[in-house]
């Protein structure tokens, strides 16, 4: 008897060749990233940062963006960006900041104030040199540094000056690529402080360990976390692994524990286009139940 191929497994094989010229194409940023007449602003301030104890030597630019509907007497929700500058940009590929005045303005998601923070360097020795991104190591490698960077060095200069809730389902996180695990590992490290995740094409493989995080998920008990993926068909291979492989794995090993999840898997290359393309969608699933005002 001949055997018929399944819809999805055709689809499967098909996606990569369906988006053969421009895999991003279908991807574009629709009303909720683009200025609307009428919406407040919020306050986007850039800093930089040099003292670090956790990754000593480094120097990065982080930015804080203020909701106007911020107020002192009410604690703010949270958004942390890894790679922030591309996502602080109102004018880029992500515009979070104009993402958060609309959504925030349409009461869809809480007043949040969100921090973008850049992976740090070391200054070059010599002249005419490059300086030496630390980005892989603060990002790929597993353990909780990354976590106690941002948790003991960064949000503490936030917390001086703006109040974010103290429960933790109220502080989010995300990142596209090695910045997409390194959201993650931020929440399994500490999710007494990080309940919600975003990760775009993340780099589940192993560049410094990640590979390891399905098999981790099946054999933990499951942790009180919120989990957005998205992925293309048309993403990485390389020595590291195969990356649509590995965030289908890491899908499957979060519906396997029974974790609150989302998965988007589309044509897309390594590109945060397809994410930028839902980001407002996302927001309103990841926070679908925080309390109204």
């Amino acid at each position: 008897m001949r055997r018929s191929l399944s819809p999805a497994f055709l689809l499967a094989l098909a996606l990569p060749l369906l988006a053969a010229d421009d895999p991003n194409a279908p991807y574009v940023l629709g009303p909720d990233s683009q200025p609307q007449p009428g919406v407040p602003q919020g306050e986007l301030k850039k800093f930089t940062f040099s003292d670090s104890k956790v990754f000593p030597g480094t120097t990065r630019e982080w930015q804080l963006y203020v909701p106007k509907q911020y107020d002192a007497a009410k604690p703010a929700c949270l958004l942390v960006c890894f790679d922030g500058g591309g996502y602080a940009n109102p004018t880029g590929g992500t515009r979070v900041p104009v993402v958060l005045d609309n959504l925030i303005a349409k009461k869809e998601v809480p007043v949040t104030i969100a921090v973008f923070i850049n992976p740090g360097s070391f200054k070059a020795a010599a002249p005419g040199a490059k300086d030496r991104s630390n980005r892989s190591f603060e990002y790929d490698s597993l353990g909780d540094a990354n976590a106690r960077f941002v948790i003991e060095e960064i949000l503490p200069l936030v917390q001086k000056d703006y109040k974010l809730t103290d429960d933790p389902n109220g502080w989010s996180i995300t990142g596209a690529s090695s910045g997409g695990i390194a959201a993650f590992t931020v929440a399994w490290e500490r999710p007494d402080k990080f309940r919600k995740v975003i990760s775009w094409i993340g780099s589940f493989t192993n560049i410094r360990g990640g590979h390891v995080y399905p098999a981790l998920i099946r054999k933990t008990e499951p942790k009180p976390l919120r989990v957005f993926l998205q992925d293309g068909a048309n993403d990485l291979d390389n020595m590291h692994g195969h990356w649509p492989l590995a965030n289908q794995d890491m899908a499957a090993a979060l519906k396997f524990a029974k974790y609150d999840y989302k998965f988007e898997f589309g044509t897309g290359s390594h590109s945060a286009k397809h994410g930028a393309s839902i980001l407002p969608d996302t927001l309103r699933w990841l926070w679908r139940d925080w309390p109204k005002e």
